[in-house]
């Protein structure tokens, strides 16, 4: 899974601590979750989600399994 948080939160103008504080949050837990390193729990997906007013498939993208 992929997320467009980066993009998201530069297109707003938002650095990694100001939505980690908007979102209550760590920044850790932003970074990790730009990195792709840590998946969103449904709660956290859904807050980032409502954040930029968007759902959550056009935040966090699933990549189809191919086989």
């Amino acid at each position: 899974m992929t997320n467009r948080i980066a993009q998201l939160r530069k297109a707003r103008g938002l650095s990694q601590a100001e939505l980690a504080d908007r979102l209550e949050v760590t920044r850790q837990t932003i970074i990790s979750l730009e990195n792709g390193r840590y998946n969103a729990s449904l709660l956290l997906a859904h807050k980032i989600a409502r954040f930029f007013d968007l759902t959550i498939e056009e935040v966090f993208l699933f990549e189809e399994d191919t086989r």
